[in-house]
């Protein structure tokens, strides 16, 4: 049974079947290239630039994951 604090091991490590820094930079980068899309949809073009600049960087912790 989890403590009632949420600070048990379970909670700490993630939920089941986590892929690792990798997945989650690749999960992120598809979560804000869908958020970016809608700020433009919306027009809010300077949100969406600053999305696209989190794509970016994403793509990158993504791929220097992977060659490291």
């Amino acid at each position: 049974m989890p403590s009632p604090s949420g600070n048990d091991a379970s909670h700490r490590r993630g939920p089941s079947g986590d892929g690792g820094p990798e997945e989650a930079a690749l999960y992120i980068k598809s979560t804000i290239v869908d958020l970016s899309q809608m700020a433009r949809r919306h027009g809010h073009d300077m949100l969406g630039y600053l999305l696209d600049m989190a794509v970016m960087e994403a793509d990158e912790v993504a791929r220097d994951r992977f060659k490291g």
